[in-house]
């Protein structure tokens, strides 16, 4: 929808103008919050899910929440930074889990596009295919008929042997007939 200044009057006889359209903000020359570029942070949520799912990170993770726990619960170290209940431990977890839920939904939305574009593919590929096995199917049907028609070699070579038969068996004739004098009609 094109936008057409509408004028309105002003104080101090300036005039103001109004845009009709205003279901689409106004662009701005000021931006204000962080640019960052989404294909590199969709790599990066890729990266954090792939070490997420790995035994490598279950391990390290499994040693470090034990230390923290032997350490906090012994009675020789006289420095206990989260004693039982372990409220930062919770709180550690807690921040984990809020972070990596969001960041592998996202790798698994940017999987899906990539499935989904996949998938669109294979379909071009199959209907492409199938469209040539059917035309190749309706070659070969007419080339079949075209054959149908013509005589094959078995079918050549029994009128060249009839033919050879039939010739034979003039030339006996004529043979028997005998020599055409001159001066006969014929």
């Amino acid at each position: 929808m094109a936008t057409t200044p509408v004028r309105l009057p002003k104080a101090g006889g300036r005039r103001a103008r109004r845009r009709e359209d205003v279901t689409t903000p106004r662009g701005s020359s000021v931006r204000l919050g962080a640019n960052y570029d989404p294909e590199a942070f969709g790599r990066l949520s890729e990266a954090i899910a792939r070490t997420f799912g790995t035994a490598r990170f279950l391990v390290i993770q499994t040693v470090i929440v034990a230390a923290w726990i032997t350490i906090n619960s012994l009675a020789f170290f006289t420095f206990h930074w989260d004693p039982y209940p372990f409220i930062l431990l919770n709180l550690v977890f807690s921040t984990q889990a809020a972070y990596a839920a969001p960041l592998i939904l996202l790798a698994q939305n940017r999987q899906d596009g990539r499935d989904h574009e996949n998938i669109e593919r294979d379909r071009q590929v199959a209907s492409r295919t199938q469209a040539d096995t059917e035309f190749l199917a309706r070659e070969l049907v007419a080339v079949r008929l075209a054959l149908a028609g013509m005589a094959t070699a078995d079918d050549l070579s029994a009128s060249l042997n009839k033919l050879e038969n039939s010739l034979e068996q003039l030339g006996e004739r004529v043979g028997r007939l005998g020599p055409l004098s001159p001066g006969s009609p014929g």
